[in-house]
């Protein structure tokens, strides 16, 4: 069968330098993604590019993919082709973890100018002020396990963010059976402390009162760093120094999430009293079989002492329903653990098997419906720990930092407590990103809390 040919505009370049420039950058997946998406949106307005809204006509798309499930991927190809059909014309560039690991897939879709993996992403903006017509190949892809070093970026962060995300840590060496991450981001590699303290306090400089460290393992921080360091060390400099006015910490392993790690967050009062768990199975065999290096038991301990420590702390945790072997058995005792422990909120993630990955090829696959039917009553019990957490706070005050953006639906002020509670309540416009006290009043039936300024 003959090959089509792709469609591309003949020189995407030249109409670009006729007027004014414009992008926008479609991000899909994690807090990395959306960290390094802000890195090269920095990058392209200091060159003199604009950043327009999605809906509007742009001269250049980014899509920053993810690959994390196989409807990543689907997503991913489907924010592609939204993006080509909504800019003829434009120049369209695909990046990220999906670009990385399947670009032979991306390449069948006819309008794409480059395909560009994760070693070459923030080359991009060299790439699109080059003034020849074809100055670079369509395809851009480096062996993602010769990088070595931590590719330094820009703090400051674009859009409209409230709580910037600032990535400390790429990729990982765990290698879990399921998953198709280290083969997208390569080995573990980690921004050395001293970058990192600049880094926030720069954040802090430009007018932010809170950032995210995020990080692809970050509980793996440090240990490629010459000397040797780690995620400890790292929060007691910010602990003494205090670059920013609060400080949150995103997913961390529960193995990876020490006591001394505990305390030090209930300590110092610039640390966010949130923590966020990827559990995926309460079943040890299943935990086994995903090589995950802990147990069950070893999960409970570290919620307990959480909750000993903090006992107004906001614990979220990852599942993965539907690992191959996962029986009844096996399901229930991850939803027994999460039941019986003070967990705040869930993420319910169905098992997909990713080409690549030993799990894709494990016998005992778990059919979709079973999946599905775990997943709804694994999401039915995080709302309601949701809810219960909710209500223990009910009459009390928090501290909470308002977002730039209003609630659509009420036209309120919503601000995010320290323990990961979006409170809604009434104020003017020049509360926007600003630290203030309110006291919680109520809980609406759809899990929306209402409070009001001291």
């Amino acid at each position: 069968m003959k090959k089509r040919k792709k469609k591309v505009s003949s020189n995407p370049v030249s109409s670009i330098q006729n007027h004014f420039p414009k992008f926008t950058i479609t991000t899909l997946g994690c807090k990395v993604n959306q960290s390094e998406s802000d890195a090269m949106a920095h990058q392209l307005k200091n060159s003199g590019w604009h950043p327009v809204h999605p809906k509007e006509k742009s001269d250049l798309c980014i899509i920053n993919t993810c690959t994390v499930t196989q409807k990543a991927s689907m997503q991913s190809r489907q924010a592609v082709r939204q993006a080509i059909r909504s800019n003829p014309g434009a120049r369209i560039i695909v990046t990220g973890c999906y670009a990385q690991t399947e670009p032979d897939e991306i390449d069948k879709i006819n309008g794409i100018h480059h395909i560009i993996g994760h070693a070459d992403k923030f080359k991009i903006p060299d790439m699109v002020l080059s003034k020849e017509e074809a100055p670079y190949p369509r395809l851009i892809r480096q062996n993602i396990f010769s990088e070595h070093k931590f590719e330094q970026t820009s703090a400051a962060p674009s859009g409209n963010r409230t709580r910037p995300f600032l990535k400390i840590q790429d990729g990982c060496d765990s290698f879990c059976t399921y998953c198709i991450v280290p083969y997208a981001r390569g080995r573990s590699r980690s921004m050395p402390i001293e970058n990192v303290i600049e880094n926030i306090t720069q954040l802090k400089q430009a007018g932010y009162h809170e950032v995210v460290l995020t990080g692809v393992h970050l509980g793996a921080y440090g240990l490629d760093l010459s000397p040797k360091t780690g995620l400890t060390e790292l929060l007691h400099r910010i602990g003494d120094t205090h670059p920013m006015d609060r400080v949150r910490l995103s997913s961390i392993e529960p193995h990876e999430l020490t006591d001394d790690l505990i305390q030090i967050v209930a300590k110092a009062d610039i640390f966010c009293h949130h923590f966020h768990l990827p559990l995926q199975s309460g079943d040890d065999l299943i935990l086994k079989k995903m090589h995950r290096p802990y147990t069950r038991s070893l999960f409970k301990n570290q919620i307990v002492k959480i909750n000993e420590l903090l006992p107004g702390a906001a614990i979220g945790v990852d599942t993965l329903i539907g690992f191959p072997g996962e029986t009844e058995k096996a399901f229930e005792n991850t939803y027994s653990l999460i039941h019986e422990l003070p967990i705040t909120y869930l993420h319910v993630f169905p098992f997909s098997a990713r080409k690549g990955t030993p799990a894709s090829s494990y016998p005992q696959q778990v059919d979709s419906k079973t999946i599905k039917a775990r997943c709804k009553k694994m999401r039915s019990l995080g709302h309601v720990k949701k809810i219960n957490f909710y209500k223990k706070f009910t009459g009390k005050p928090v501290e909470i930092l308002i977002e730039d953006k209003r609630d659509k639906s009420t036209g309120l002020l919503k601000g995010i407590s320290s323990n990961y509670i979006p409170v809604h309540v009434t104020g003017e416009d020049h509360l926007k990103n600003t630290l203030v006290h309110a006291r919680i009043d109520r809980i609406n039936i759809d899990n929306n809390v209402f409070g009001s300024l001291y």
